[in-house]
């Protein structure tokens, strides 16, 4: 983390409180300005960070497409994390589920690694768990998982929360400082970007 010394106000500057991509990815073709959210359940900075993007997702303007995508830095248990992700998306339970499931591993220290400890945990909070894991076994959430590391690779990640905007710039808060001033940094990019300045 950066010290309380860097200043927290003024325009972000680029190099220090965002990095530009060497090699830019095409933006999903939306007509919006494109933001990633890279993260991982078992993350406490995530978990922690998790409450203040929720309410800074809800006042995002309509043309922002934000997304969220788990990141696997190996294949356990990042790789079962993200098919919990994707699967609720799936199944159209995500603003129901997803704060539980960082609670279940943060707060009440359980591992959700195993498919039959996650269909437990989807039943006892009201999810059909051989439903659920029929949708996270399935083909569309595994191609949806090695689809999202290509992407965290591509934006050379080695660590989250982080957050990505126009496939062009990267930042987090060991660039910034705090979660807030990555907030804040994101939303100076999204106008940079509706401005069209590169």
């Amino acid at each position: 983390m950066i010290g309380p010394a860097r200043a927290q106000s003024g325009a972000p500057v680029e190099g220090k409180d965002y990095l530009r991509l060497s090699a830019p990815l095409p933006a999903p073709a939306t007509g919006k300005v494109d933001v990633i959210e890279f993260f991982w359940y078992g993350c406490p900075h995530c978990n922690t960070f998790e409450p203040m993007l929720e309410a800074w997702a809800k006042k995002l303007p309509d043309y922002v497409n934000f997304r969220r995508v788990p990141v696997a830095f190996r294949d356990e248990p990042y790789v079962a994390h993200q098919r919990i992700y994707y699967a609720l998306e799936e199944m159209k339970l995500v603003e129901t589920m997803h704060r539980k499931v960082f609670a279940a591993i943060h707060v009440d220290h359980q591992r959700l690694d195993k498919p039959a400890d996650i269909a437990a945990f989807m039943s006892k909070n009201g999810v059909d768990g051989a439903k659920f894991l029929e949708s996270y076994n399935g083909f569309s959430v595994q191609t949806k998982a090695r689809q999202a590391s290509q992407l965290a690779q591509a934006y050379k990640l080695d660590g989250v929360p982080a957050m990505g905007v126009q496939g062009k710039f990267f930042t987090s808060a060991t660039l910034t400082g705090s979660h807030e001033r990555t907030l804040a940094v994101v939303d100076y990019l999204i106008q940079r970007e509706r401005g069209g300045k590169a």
